[in-house]
């Protein structure tokens, strides 16, 4: 192995994806464009990750040099991956804070159903925590403030545009009043 290859980088999360009990991709994003660059590579590197992961009762897998860690919840499975050198705690952040933050927005509901109607959320969550394979955030309050999503208020799907405009225009006006 070259010194290179073990120099510290930011760039630690090498893709996270979610998906259901059959192995369906619902959302996922790929950050390192050399790792699969194209939609087949990734959909059969998930499938694999699905088979070996999907019945074991690990937190961690190992497979195509990457590290992978992973969480179950009713009919959908989490993942997050690293490099083989990355620190699998700091995955394992990761992967709790997505979960966390999810869970908090869909109310403790965390299905497909529920992930599925709230997905501009749910991709709020993921671009907070992760932003082009760099850790933002680790914490799920931080994150839930960030994309200031509260379980009281109507998720943004439910809002109309002319509700989300006004909002937009009150936060704008504050801030310039700061």
């Amino acid at each position: 192995m070259d010194s290179a290859s073990l120099q510290p980088s930011l760039y630690t999360v090498k893709a996270v994806f979610i998906l259901d009990n059959d192995g369906n991709r619902l959302l996922s994003k790929y950050y390192d464009p050399e790792l699969y660059p194209s939609m087949k590579e990734q959909k059969n590197f998930e499938r694999n990750v699905f088979n070996k992961t999907h019945k074991a009762d690990n937190e961690i897998a190992f497979l195509e040099g990457l590290t992978i860690v992973y969480k179950g919840s009713i009919d959908l499975f989490f993942y997050v991956v690293g490099s083989a050198q990355e620190n699998e705690l700091m995955l394992m952040s990761v992967l709790n804070c997505l979960f966390d933050s999810l869970s908090h927005i869909l109310r403790k509901n965390v299905e497909r159903r529920c992930l599925l109607d709230n997905m501009d959320g749910v991709f709020l969550v993921v671009d907070e925590i992760i932003d082009g394979g760099v850790i933002l955030e680790s914490d799920p309050q931080q994150v839930l403030q960030k994309v200031n999503y509260r379980a009281d208020e109507n998720p943004l799907s439910e809002q109309s545009v002319a509700q989300v405009l006004q909002s937009a225009k009150e936060q704008i006006k504050w801030s310039i009043l700061k």
